[in-house]
């Protein structure tokens, strides 16, 4: 039997950076993949296939260039979804090689198969062959899946997931998604900036409850305006497929309404990917959706078993799941370099415009009782805003009266999740409008944001404004 001092079950972004580290630090390391492909979720179905096709869109449609130069690319799709996937899967494939090897690399021992726990130390590969092998130290990164509720008739064909959606043979004449959440918004967009009607459903009656109103209503008209119909608290009540494939999907809402749609997509909520891994047999608990509970060390109910990245649930990132393979490893070998995943993290969403948000909205300043003020400004006025020709798009800084303590950073539009991170080191270093204002940026940068809106909230405090919106 082989034994190792580690095992990570999962080669996603969060099981990868975590094998690679330990293996970093000389010990020896195996992961187990029971897919093909490695790089988990993140690489094969959601956060860059996601990605790639919302630039793709961008691309086709030009929407950020037509303005400028009259470039419309769709006519060169011709109806193919072929080519509208391509880019998706020549980047996929690119990735995923580049875990592959990275794992090689720092010699982790890469074994293929289902993984199960024989007991708390050991586990069973179900693979081209069978076999079992020892730790002393577990690493559970197995990701999550689709929620498919009951009543939901997934053929895969017309009626898909967010997974299988990426497999789709041609274009929806019209499509129904279900969920206004990250991923429904996302693949909203895509699909609305190539022309195609989107209905999207969403069971609470506003959309990304998590973002500042004002940023959130903001998304909603640019979404409305591209051609997306947002019916809020409302819930499929029946899903109706044809047998003929040119006659339409007759998807019945709780509100009594009936919409016919060519396609339809359910995109609200995902499970954790535990039901394979007999989890019972080691004694690790479980929480809602097939999830793990962990501690802010990421252990598990059992203490030298962890779990990170997607299937401990919220807050599902790519980007934090990398960090919290890194945090557990750092805690199981005592390697003294990152104790925790830093509290103050941005977050993107990748519509059509982009959502990136740091450190507080406004009602949650409100909420803690926080005497604060706004100032914003638009891409539109900024210089480099007017040379790339965006019409839309806008950030917003939120401070506090007393001090002009920077304490959120939100921005709707081009760019915004790169634009995002100076606003991320703003709020986790506590700078004030003022040291802001004294920045020197390259001119003209869309950077410029940021300056013009401290100038804006100065204004604000003074009720003395130059500019308005």
């Amino acid at each position: 039997m082989k034994s190792f001092d580690l095992v990570v079950i999962g080669s996603g972004p969060a099981g990868e950076k975590a094998a690679v580290k330990a293996a970093y630090f000389g010990y020896q390391v195996a992961l187990i993949e029971k897919e093909k492909l490695f790089g988990g979720a993140g690489v094969n179905t959601g956060t860059i296939p996601s990605k790639t096709l919302k630039e793709t869109s961008l691309y086709y449609s030009g929407k950020y260039t037509k303005g400028l130069f009259g470039d419309d690319y769709s006519a060169q799709l011709d109806n193919s979804v072929q080519k509208f996937l391509y880019r998706e899967q020549v980047v996929c494939e690119a990735v995923e090689h580049e875990v592959k090897t990275n794992l090689k690399h720092h010699n982790v021992s890469i074994f293929s198969g289902l993984a199960s726990f024989e007991d708390e130390h050991h586990i069973r590969i179900m693979g081209v062959k069978e076999e079992v092998i020892q730790s002393d130290h577990i690493i559970i990164a197995t990701g999550s899946y689709p929620f498919h509720p009951p009543g939901i008739p997934f053929d895969f064909l017309r009626v898909h997931d967010s997974n299988s959606i990426l497999t789709i043979k041609r274009f929806p004449k019209s499509i129904c998604i279900v969920g206004a959440g990250v991923i429904g918004c996302e693949y909203a967009t895509i699909f609305a900036n190539l022309g195609i009607h989107v209905s999207l459903i969403n069971k609470q009656s506003n959309i990304l409850g998590f973002l500042d109103d004002e940023i959130s209503a903001n998304l909603i008209e640019q979404m409305e305006k591209s051609g997306v119909d947002i019916i809020v608290e409302s819930e499929v009540a029946q899903v109706q497929i044809p047998e003929l494939d040119d006659q339409m999907i007759d998807v019945s809402l709780s509100t009594g309404e009936t919409l016919h749609v060519d396609m339809f997509l359910y995109a609200a909520g995902r499970c954790g990917s535990t039901g394979s891994l007999k989890c019972d047999k080691a004694g690790v608990a479980l929480g809602a959706r097939e999830t793990i509970s962990v501690n802010e060390k990421y252990q598990t109910s059992v203490p030298h078993i962890y779990a990170i990245g997607d299937v401990i649930g919220f807050p599902a990132l790519a980007s934090t799941s990398m960090d919290q393979g890194r945090v557990a490893v750092a805690h199981i070998f005592n390697t003294k370099d990152l104790d925790s995943v830093h509290k103050t993290i941005p977050y993107g969403i990748y519509t059509i415009p982009e959502v990136s948000m740091v450190g507080l909205s406004e009602q949650d300043a409100g909420k803690k009782g926080i005497d604060y003020c706004v100032g914003r400004a638009h891409h539109s006025k900024m210089v480099r805003g007017r040379i790339m020709g965006l019409e839309e798009g806008m950030i917003k800084i939120i401070f506090e009266r007393a001090n002009k303590k920077i304490i959120g950073v939100h921005i709707v539009g081009h760019l915004a999740s790169e634009l995002i991170h100076f606003g991320l080191t703003l709020v986790e270093s506590e700078k004030t409008l003022l040291e802001v204002i004294a920045i020197v940026f390259n001119f003209p940068t869309l950077h410029d944001l940021y300056k013009y809106a401290c100038y804006d909230g100065l204004g604000n405090l003074s009720g003395h404004k130059i500019k308005t919106d």
